[in-house]
C-alpha cells in the first residue's frame, strides 16, 4: 500500500465485512498455524474479494487482527538499536529506528482471515513502513541471539 496509515481503510474493511452480514473475530493468526495467504498485492481491493469468498464459501466470521506502531515499543527498539551498534551514532539499525519515529502511532498492518474446511485463509495489508519495521525487529533479535550464544558459549569454555 503506498499510504502510512491504514485506519481509513479499517474502517472501510469494518463497515464491508459488516455490510455481507459476517462476523468480526477479533483475533491474530500467528505463523504456526497452517494458512493459505491471499495473493493480490496488485489489487488495492483484493481485500474485498477476500471478504466475498470468506461469504461465499459460509463462513461466520472473519478474524480481524491489526498492529499500530506504539511509541513505547518504538522507543525500546530505539535503545536495543543504540545499544547493539555503541558508540557508532550513525549505524543503520540506529538510523532506522529513528527513521520509524514520524510513523508512531500509526496502524501499519491488518490481517484479515477465514476457516474453511480446516484451512485458514489470510488477507494481509502492510504498509512499507511496517514492513521495515519488522525486518528491523527481526534482525535486532537476530543480533541478540548471536551475543547470547557467544556468551553462553564463552561460560560452557570456562568450566
Amino acid at each position: 500500500m503506498t499510504t502510512e496509515n491504514l485506519l481509513s481503510l479499517k474502517d472501510d474493511m469494518v463497515a464491508f465485512i459488516e455490510g455481507h452480514g459476517l462476523q468480526r473475530l477479533p483475533g491474530y493468526v500467528t505463523e504456526d498455524i497452517p494458512s493459505i495467504v491471499w495473493e493480490g498485492e496488485s489489487n488495492p481491493d483484493a481485500w474485498k474479494d477476500f471478504v466475498e469468498m470468506a461469504k461465499h464459501v459460509g463462513a461466520p466470521f472473519v478474524t480481524f487482527s491489526e498492529m499500530a506502531l506504539e511509541r513505547e515499543e518504538l522507543d525500546a527498539l530505539i535503545e536495543e538499536a543504540g545499544e547493539m551498534n555503541f558508540p557508532d551514532e550513525e549505524a543503520t539499525e540506529l538510523v532506522e529506528a529513528q527513521w520509524l519515529r514520524k510513523y508512531a502511532g500509526n496502524l501499519g498492518y491488518i490481517q484479515l482471515g477465514f476457516v474453511y474446511q480446516g484451512l485458514v485463509f489470510l488477507h494481509e495489508t502492510t504498509t512499507e513502513w511496517y514492513e521495515r519495521y519488522q525486518a528491523l525487529l527481526e534482525d535486532i533479535e537476530s543480533f541478540q541471539d548471536i551475543v547470547i550464544d557467544d556468551v553462553h558459549g564463552a561460560d560452557d569454555e570456562d568450566e
